[in-house]
């Protein structure tokens, strides 16, 4: 009996691997028809790069005639005061996507994305955790009441990465990630709620788990910190099939669907890159690199995509008179439409 158990187990080994060998080296990762490009877009980087941010917004959705937007956003923006909400911004944003028929996922809760990634109102950095997060509750349920109606929104990210140790954060806590969700779906059972990972630095199980979607990251090319004073650029080495394989899995154990909502279309600094010479820029992301990046992307099986790096095209092409990374994505995403 033992014997056969034995035999057993390592035949299902033996097919697991000849299943791995044949998809990474042998059989190619089907392309999608009709893949979707969209945008991640943060007003506060905008703001951070001295760029009129309405303009900015405008231009992708009339210029680059963007139909997919994720929409980063702050709470320390929205309430800046406990109680005290201003959706203004948000209010004009959501309004011209509905007027220019583009669709938004609206990132919800503390870490949203962009440096320092966790966006905290001052009025909560001295309370105790569970107060804390007793008044992320309460931002949370203020917006989902807010906008729940609101045509142009298409689904609810909670969080950005939240597994992942990253940026200048009070917390990470998955239990009350949980608590985020359920909380989304008591208000709004009607939108799929995104829960997002790194694309490389995990299997997304635990996304996967708590999220109607799984949202992945997408990164090619990123800058290894050592020490303050020392690091490096590293390519990742692992092939577009290895998103396809992680998603199939998330497809087969959970009955999930895998988007990528940030694929890097910008350059990745040791330093904040409005401080790097515009020359070293263009060197670390090129044209030619964006099209790799997106020949790469396209060949891991998925079909929808969300560039990360809009604002720094805009910064190039207003700040620095360098269109070239502006006119090179408004050709990729004339091609999904």
């Amino acid at each position: 009996m033992r014997k056969t158990t034995k035999l057993l187990i390592w035949l299902l080994a033996a097919i697991f691997l000849v299943v791995v060998f044949l998809n990474f080296f042998v059989f190619g990762v089907p392309e999608k028809d009709n893949i979707i490009f969209g945008v991640n877009f943060s007003e506060a980087q905008m703001k951070f790069l001295g760029l009129d941010w309405k303009k900015g917004y405008l231009d992708i959705l009339e210029d680059l005639k963007v139909k997919q937007i994720k929409l980063i956003t702050n709470w320390d923006f929205i309430e800046p005061e406990k109680d005290t909400f201003n959706f203004s911004n948000t209010d004009w944003q959501l309004q011209e996507a509905d007027s220019h028929g583009a669709s938004i996922i609206y990132v919800l809760g503390m870490k949203t994305g962009r440096w320092p990634e966790c966006h905290v109102p001052a009025f909560i950095l001295n309370l105790p955790q569970d107060q804390q997060q007793e008044a992320l509750l309460g931002y949370i349920k203020e917006t989902i009441i807010r906008y729940k109606d609101e045509k142009s929104i298409v689904a609810w990210q909670a969080e950005n990465e939240p597994f992942f140790n990253f940026g200048v954060c009070p917390w990470y806590d998955k239990s009350f990630l949980v608590k985020e969700v359920e909380l989304i779906k008591s208000l709004d059972s009607s939108r799929p709620i995104i829960v997002s990972d790194s694309g490389e630095q995990s299997f997304w199980f635990q996304a996967a788990n708590i999220g109607d979607i799984v949202g992945t990251t997408l990164y090619r090319k990123v800058w290894l910190h050592i020490t303050d004073n020392f690091g490096f650029y590293i390519t990742w080495p692992f092939s577009p099939k290895s998103y396809w394989l992680k998603a199939e899995f998330i497809q087969i154990v959970f009955h999930k669907k895998v988007i990528n909502v940030e694929l890097q279309a910008e350059p990745w600094f040791p330093n904040i890159f409005i401080k790097m010479p515009i020359e070293e820029q263009e060197k670390i992301f090129s044209p030619q690199d964006f099209d790799a990046y997106v020949d790469y992307a396209r060949h891991t099986g998925f079909d929808t995509f969300y560039f990360w790096g809009t604002e720094w095209w805009y910064w190039m092409k207003e700040t620095n008179n360098n269109p070239a990374i502006w006119n090179e994505a408004k050709k990729i995403i004339s091609s999904s439409h």
